[in-house]
C-alpha cells in the first residue's frame, strides 16, 4: 500500500516505501536499510508520545523484542524509544498472518497443522528461554513465512522477573486467547499463560473457531475462566495435547519444552476438522476474532511488527476529538471508539442520526411495507477488501442506505431488493455514513481512491432518489468530529443540505436536488465549526483552531444560524468538552465528557441550551456513565459495553432507570411502537419499554461484528411496522416488529 499524504518520507534515516498497516497505537511502514534490506518500522502515534506510562510500555516492548530476536521471531534492527515520536525497526517477514490464512482458506489439517503446532511451540520455547512472557499470542500475531511461523508484536509482553504495569487496573489482551489467570490477575501471569494461549490458537487453527467462543467478549471471558473448552472438532490426535494446554490451573499445563516433545510425537497426518469445525460459530462477535487483518494491511503481506490495536486496556482515542486527521478505515480490530453521531443527520425531535422524519417511527399498529416478508441482504461496496457497516433512512416507500464504500443504495423495504447502488472507490472513513435524504434526493459521502490524482479526499454527492443518477457533488471538509465529537460534516435541513467547504472555513447551503447555492457563511475568525440541528433550527458549534489542533475542545461556542440567509447569531459559550445529543423541549441537549488524561472515561453532566434566550443550564449526573450515548423522545440513554442501558432525564440529570441487556456495545436508541431499539454490529437487537426499561424481546446475532464498541450511531431504522437493522459486513435484514425473530 502506497504512502499517504502526511506520512513521513523517512524514519531514523530509513527511507519509507509503503504503509503496511495502522492500529490504535501506531503505524507500520516498509522501509530499506542502506544495503537494501527490507525492514518494518513501527511508528507510535504522536498523541501517545507524551504519555509516560505508554513510553514505559513501549520501552518494554523494544527490550522484550530484542531479548527474543531469533529464528522464530522478528529481529530488532534499530529502535528509538526515547525519540520525540518513538519507533522500532524489525526485520520484515513476508507472508500472511494466521488470521488471514484461516479467513481466506479455512482451517488447517494434516501435516500443515502439525508443522504449525511444532513451529509455534519452538517459538514459545525460545521466547520463554529468553525470560519473556508474550501475553498476546493470537492469530494476527503469527506470520506464516516461507521458513515457518514467526511470532510478532511484543507490545504487552514482559520479562518474567519484571513488574507488570497496572495500566490503571485494566486487563490487556484478547479474551478468546487469554488464560484464566490473565483475565483474573494479569499481574501474576507466567510462561504457562502463553501455553494456554497456544492451546486456544491450535484449536482455532484446526477448526476456524476458538474453544471458548461466545456471543460476547464477556461471555467468552467467563467461559475461559469457568467452562470446559469445546474441542469436538479438533482432530483426535491433537485433542489430548490441547486439553493439557487448556488446564485451568497453570501447574496442570506442560511447559513449552514439554509441549514440544508431545507435539513431535504426534503422527504426521493429524486429520482435519470434524463436523462443526470450519464455519462453526459464524455469528460470533468480531471481538472473538479481532485478530483479523490489520485494517490497512494488504492481503499478500503482513508487517513484521503489527501495531498494537486499541483493546481492553489501551488508552484509546477520545470520541471524535482525536479524529482531526480522520482518514481511517471503517474496520476496527478491537474495542473501537467511533464518532458518536455517524453521518446520517436529519432534523428530528429526539436524538441525532439514524432516521429521517418522513416515516421512521412506527405508531401502534403501523402497517408493514407493501408485500413485506422478513428479508436479509448484503450490499456490495466499492472496496471488496474492506467491508462496510451501513446506516439507513426511510422515506415514504423507499429505504436509502450508505456508508464507507457504499455511497448510497435504494432498497425496497418490502423484500430487500436493490433498486440502484452508487459506490465510492476510496477507503471508508470510520463513523461516516449516509448524509440523509429528501423527498427526491439522497446525499452521501464519496471518498477518493488513494491513487487518485490530486483532488478532494471526500465529497458530498447528491443522487436522484428514483433513478440513482448523480446530480452534483461538492468537496467536503473533514473537521466536524474534532469540534462536536460527531462525524457529521453535512446536514439535510428540509429540502436543503448544509455542508462544510473543503477548506474548513465556511458553511455552504444548497438546494439538495439542484445543487444551487442559496447562501455561504464564513466561520468566525480563527475558529473551526460544525453544523448542529436543533429541531427546526440550525446551530453552529465552533472551537478555536488552537483547541482543535491540540485535540482538546474545552470551550466551544454555539451560534444560531438563520436558515434562510446563513447569518450567525450572538455567541453562546458552553463548558466543554461536550457532545450534542438531541433536542428536548426545544433545547439542545449536550453531554459533558469526563476524561482521565487523554482517554474518554464517560459522561458526568448534561447541558441544555435555549437558542432563543441563549441560556445554558447544567446538571451533574450522579456518576460518570461510560458507553455510547443517544437520545429519543426527550430522554438521554447511555449503552454500556456490557449491555447496561441507563435512561437519564436531561433536565435534572436524574437517572430514570437502568436495565441490563444481552446486547453488548449496542448503539441506539431508535423509537418504535411503544419500544426503544438498541443493536450492535452483530445485528443482535433488544427492544426495551421506554417507561421502565423492561425487556420486550431480544434477537440473536446475524453477522460477525464488533461488540464492546463505543460511540457508534444507531443501526436500526423503522419503516412502518418493520424493523430494519444494519449489521457488520454490509449486512441488512428486516423483520416485523410485532413478530421478532425468536432468540435461541
Amino acid at each position: 500500500m502506497s504512502l499517504r499524504g502526511g506520512d513521513p518520507a523517512e524514519i531514523g534515516g530509513y527511507p519509507l516505501e509503503a504503509r503496511l498497516g495502522s492500529g490504535g497505537m501506531g503505524t507500520v511502514f516498509l522501509a530499506r536499510t542502506s544495503s537494501g534490506r527490507p525492514v518494518a518500522i513501527k511508528l507510535i502515534h504522536q498523541q501517545f508520545a507524551g504519555d509516560e506510562e505508554f513510553r514505559i510500555r513501549f520501552r518494554q516492548e523494544v527490550a522484550a523484542a530484542r531479548r527474543v530476536s531469533g529464528a522464530f521471531t522478528a529481529a530488532v534492527v534499530d529502535a528509538a524509544p526515547e525519540a520525540e515520536q518513538p519507533w522500532m525497526a524489525t526485520t520484515y517477514i513476508e507472508g500472511h498472518t494466521l488470521a488471514q490464512r484461516i479467513a481466506a482458506e479455512g482451517p488447517l489439517d494434516g501435516a500443515e497443522l502439525r508443522r504449525l503446532a511444532i513451529g509455534l511451540a519452538e517459538a514459545l520455547r525460545d521466547i520463554h528461554r529468553a525470560g519473556v512472557v508474550h501475553r498476546d499470542l493470537k492469530p494476527s500475531n503469527v506470520v506464516l513465512s516461507p521458513e515457518g511461523p514467526r511470532v510478532i508484536d511484543f507490545g504487552i509482553s514482559r520479562a518474567a522477573d519484571q513488574q507488570t504495569l497496572t495500566m490503571t487496573g485494566r486487563v490487556i489482551g484478547t479474551p478468546p486467547f487469554m488464560s484464566p489467570e490473565q483475565l483474573q490477575a494479569p499481574r501474576g501471569v507466567g510462561p504457562r499463560s502463553d501455553v494456554f494461549s497456544l492451546g486456544t490458537l491450535l484449536v482455532y487453527s484446526a477448526t476456524g473457531h476458538g474453544p471458548f467462543d461466545a456471543d460476547s467478549p464477556y461471555m467468552t471471558a467467563y467461559q475461559v475462566v469457568h467452562e470446559e473448552p469445546s474441542l469436538g472438532a479438533v482432530p483426535p490426535a491433537l485433542r489430548a495435547v490441547v486439553e493439557s494446554c487448556l488446564d485451568k490451573e497453570p501447574e496442570g499445563r506442560p511447559s513449552a519444552d514439554e509441549l514440544l516433545v508431545l507435539l513431535r510425537d504426534l503422527p504426521a497426518d493429524l486429520g482435519g476438522a470434524g463436523p462443526g469445525g470450519a464455519g462453526a460459530g459464524c455469528t460470533r462477535d468480531m471481538i472473538t476474532e479481532q485478530h483479523l487483518a490489520t485494517p490497512d494491511t494488504p492481503a499478500p503481506a503482513a508487517p513484521a511488527t503489527a501495531p498494537a490495536a486499541p483493546g481492553a486496556g489501551s488508552t484509546g482515542t477520545p470520541v471524535g476529538r482525536r479524529l482531526r486527521r480522520r482518514w481511517r478505515p471503517v474496520l476496527a480490530t478491537a474495542v473501537a471508539v467511533a464518532a458518536i453521531g455517524g453521518g446520517v443527520a436529519a432534523l428530528t425531535a429526539g436524538g441525532f442520526g439514524g432516521n429521517d422524519d418522513g416515516n421512521s417511527v412506527a405508531a401502534p399498529g403501523a402497517a408493514l411495507p407493501a408485500g413485506f416478508e422478513p428479508w436479509r441482504t448484503t450490499v456490495p461496496g466499492g472496496r471488496e477488501d474492506i467491508p462496510d457497516e451501513l446506516r439507513c433512512v426511510a422515506r415514504g416507500d423507499a429505504l436509502f442506505c450508505g456508508g464507507g464504500s457504499v455511497l448510497a443504495t435504494r432498497i425496497r423495504p418490502g423484500d430487500g431488493s436493490r433498486v440502484w447502488t452508487a459506490k465510492s472507490p476510496g477507503v471508508p472513513v470510520q463513523g461516516m455514513h449516509l448524509v440523509g435524504a429528501t423527498d427526491d434526493t439522497v446525499l452521501g459521502y464519496r471518498f477518493a481512491a488513494q491513487d487518485a490524482p490530486q483532488g478532494a479526499p471526500s465529497e458530498v454527492v447528491a443522487i436522484d432518489a428514483d433513478s440513482g443518477r448523480e446530480l452534483w457533488s461538492v468537496p467536503s471538509g473533514a473537521e466536524s468530529a474534532a469540534v462536536t465529537g460527531r462525524s457529521q460534516d453535512a446536514l439535510v435541513v428540509g429540502s436543503a443540505v448544509v455542508t462544510v467547504d473543503a477548506s474548513n472555513s465556511r458553511f455552504e447551503a444548497r438546494d439538495a436536488h439542484s445543487g444551487e447555492v442559496t447562501w455561504t457563511t464564513p466561520f468566525p475568525a480563527d475558529t473551526q465549526c460544525a453544523p448542529v440541528p436543533v429541531g427546526p433550527q440550525l446551530l453552529a458549534m465552533c472551537a478555536t483552531h488552537a483547541e482543535v489542533d491540540a485535540l482538546e475542545v474545552r470551550h466551544p461556542t454555539l451560534y444560531a444560524v438563520d436558515r434562510a440567509s446563513g447569518t450567525l447569531g450572538r455567541p453562546i459559550a458552553v463548558d466543554g468538552p461536550a457532545v450534542p445529543m438531541g433536542v428536548a423541549d426545544g433545547r439542545l441537549v449536550l453531554l459533558q465528557e469526563h476524561r482521565e488524561g487523554p482517554a474518554l472515561a464517560g459522561y458526568d453532566a448534561v447541558a441544555r441550551v435555549d437558542p432563543d434566550s441563549r441560556k445554558v443550564t447544567y446538571s451533574r449526573l450522579a456518576r460518570t456513565y461510560a458507553g455510547t450515548p443517544g437520545m429519543a423522545d426527550g430522554t438521554v440513554y447511555v449503552s454500556g459495553q456490557t449491555g447496561l442501558v441507563t435512561a437519564l432525564d436531561p433536565a435534572s440529570g436524574r437517572k430514570k432507570w437502568s436495565r441490563q441487556t444481552g446486547v453488548e456495545g449496542a448503539s441506539g436508541p431508535v423509537e418504535g411502537a411503544d419500544a426503544l431499539y438498541f443493536s450492535s454490529a452483530t445485528g443482535r437487537v433488544v427492544a426495551l419499554s421506554p417507561s421502565d426499561g423492561s425487556t420486550l424481546w431480544t434477537t440473536d446475532p446475524q453477522a460477525d461484528g464488533l461488540t464492546g464498541e463505543q460511540g457508534a450511531s444507531p443501526r436500526v431504522t423503522v419503516a412502518g411496522g418493520a424493523v430494519i437493522v444494519a449489521a457488520a459486513k454490509n449486512t441488512l435484514f428486516a423483520f416485523d416488529a410485532q413478530k421478532p425473530p425468536k432468540s435461541g
